[in-house]
């Protein structure tokens, strides 16, 4: 079983990563996935996604998963609150049982530094540089840590630069927690931690409303 990472975040929230490493037969017994995703990468990226609320809370209600507007995938009971995310071979997910989360996984890649512009101001590049990594794995952290949160806040009509912002960031050895706040609607302070895993950075993030 290629869960490559696991971690008890506090008594209600816990967060994990797969390495995809099966086929759909694997997952296929246990975990439903929508027929409207017809990429077989895509499927397995869903398929491990789902496997893994079930791996981190065994009583996770699968079959009443629901998708809003924007994409986010939710139970309407609100029994867990969750998020889900893929990347390459890479799933993540974040379950709670009572707080609002999100969760990131990117693998770093020098395409980014020429996106860069689009999603951090020229002072969260100056809070990124100072970190002890390569530049793609600064930016790509820079892109994680605000993806985790555009997935806490849930909803669309998001200006990365402009409601998403990275106020500092701090390392102790090889966890990163950035403190943060949403400016869009109600301002709201969050921290987001971070750390490498086989080479993807994980970010997440876990605060009440």
């Amino acid at each position: 079983m290629p869960l490559v990472y696991q971690q008890n975040i506090n008594h209600h929230c816990k967060i994990g990563v797969w390495h995809i490493t099966e086929n759909e037969d694997f997952f296929s017994k246990e975990v439903p996935v929508s027929s409207a995703i017809t990429h077989p990468h895509k499927r397995l990226q869903h398929y491990a996604g789902r496997n893994l609320l079930k791996t981190l809370y065994p009583s996770f209600p699968l079959d009443i998963i629901l998708i809003a507007d924007t994409r986010k995938p939710y139970l309407e009971s609100e029994a867990f609150h969750f998020s889900i995310s893929h990347c390459g071979d890479y799933a993540a997910a974040l379950v709670s049982s009572s707080e609002r989360v999100g969760v990131d996984i990117e693998t770093p890649h020098p395409k980014i530094g020429r996106i860069v512009h689009k999603f951090l101001s020229d002072h969260e590049k100056m809070i990124l540089h100072a970190l002890p990594l390569s530049l793609f794995q600064q930016y790509t952290l820079g892109w994680s840590i605000k993806e985790s949160l555009f997935k806490w806040l849930g909803s669309g009509q998001v200006d990365f630069i402009r409601h998403l912002n990275i106020i500092s960031v701090q390392c102790d050895e090889q966890l990163f927690i950035a403190s943060c706040g949403i400016s869009k609607n109600n301002p709201v302070p969050l921290m987001v931690h971070s750390r490498f895993v086989e080479g993807n950075c994980l970010s997440w993030v876990v605060g009440l409303e």
